[in-house]
């Protein structure tokens, strides 16, 4: 396949299904759901919503401080701010491409940094698995709060047969992978061995960090960061504002699952907010115009934030 198509249906196809997504549902409200929807946004305390915002801010300068914790075992200690623009551009370009942001981000510390890209990225892979087990930690305590409710609503948005099915064409390609690694010599071969064995040294890089207890420490404050900005954006309405803190933990669970596995969730965050929330007798209207408010604000911040960033790396490096 032509590499420029290639790239353009990476693109396109996720966004088409976001676009999608928000027709299908939203041509199903009736002229008072519009009229209640308009309601919610005039009415927002958008004050809380940018409180909301810079907790999201913060929380990404400390993911930038954090990484640095990696790769000094590795030999490498980048500026701060460098590491800053290289977080604040893989959120940007995963807006676009889903998990396209993982390889942007080891690029821009490979150029700016002379940090080798699959150590870079090996140190990313191994961050992305601590943020799912503490993502895994929200989502077992989501379902000891409330398991009948979250597993009635997440089994209808991802069938367990289909789930089973990716799994498993996922570990058949992984044996077939490794197969073709330990038994070819060819070129081809050889350079992902190399590749390989830097991404592994970047992974294990968190076994061999010195400061172990403040990297744990700093993945707390993440997370809490993540937890507490959307406690907030929830006070900007008042129809969410008195839902209890179990709710909006689960909400939050539910949300973040569609960040994960999505382009940041386009069309999907704002559907799966009001789904769960429609549960505990928030109306939907209320729930979907939440859920648009947190999505929109944290764009709007991902986008400018990008594009500084994109326009500050050679201008902050240009001794380099």
């Amino acid at each position: 396949m032509n590499k420029s198509l290639s790239k353009f249906l990476q693109l396109f196809i996720p966004l088409s299904l976001g676009v999608l997504l928000i027709w299908y549902f939203y041509s199903k409200f009736t002229p008072q759901q519009w009229d209640e929807l308009v309601f919610h946004f005039k009415n927002a305390n958008y004050f809380l919503v940018t409180a909301s915002v810079l907790m999201s801010v913060l929380s990404h300068g400390i993911r930038a401080y954090r990484w640095n914790f990696m790769l000094e075992p590795l030999g490498y200690n980048p500026k701060l701010l460098n590491n800053f623009f290289a977080v604040s551009t893989a959120y940007f370009m995963n807006l676009f491409i889903p998990k396209s942001g993982e390889v942007s981000r080891a690029v821009v510390l490979d150029k700016y940094e002379k940090v080798p890209f699959e150590k870079g990225f090996g140190t990313i892979i191994s961050e992305r698995v601590v943020d799912l087990f503490f993502l895994l930690l929200f989502t077992i305590l989501a379902v000891l709060l409330q398991f009948d409710v979250l597993f009635d609503y997440i089994s209808k948005l991802i069938p367990f047969n289909k789930l089973l099915l990716a799994l498993g064409l996922l570990f058949l390609g992984l044996i077939v992978f490794y197969l073709f690694l330990k038994r070819s010599k060819g070129f081809l071969a050889s350079k992902i061995k190399t590749f390989v064995r830097g991404l592994k040294e970047g992974v294990f890089s968190i076994l061999k960090m010195k400061r172990k207890g403040l990297f744990i420490f700093h993945s707390l404050i993440i997370w809490g960061l993540y937890l507490f900005s959307f406690y907030t954006a929830t006070l900007a309405l008042p129809e969410t504002s008195m839902i209890s803190f179990r709710i909006i933990i689960i909400t939050f669970v539910v949300g973040s699952f569609t960040f994960a596995f999505t382009n940041s969730g386009l069309g999907y965050y704002p559907l799966a907010i009001a789904g769960i929330l429609l549960l505990f007798g928030i109306p939907e209207t209320a729930g979907t115009a939440l859920g648009w408010i947190v999505w929109i604000s944290n764009v709007i911040y991902i986008i400018i934030s990008g594009i500084l960033s994109l326009v500050f790396l050679p201008i902050y490096n240009r001794k380099k």
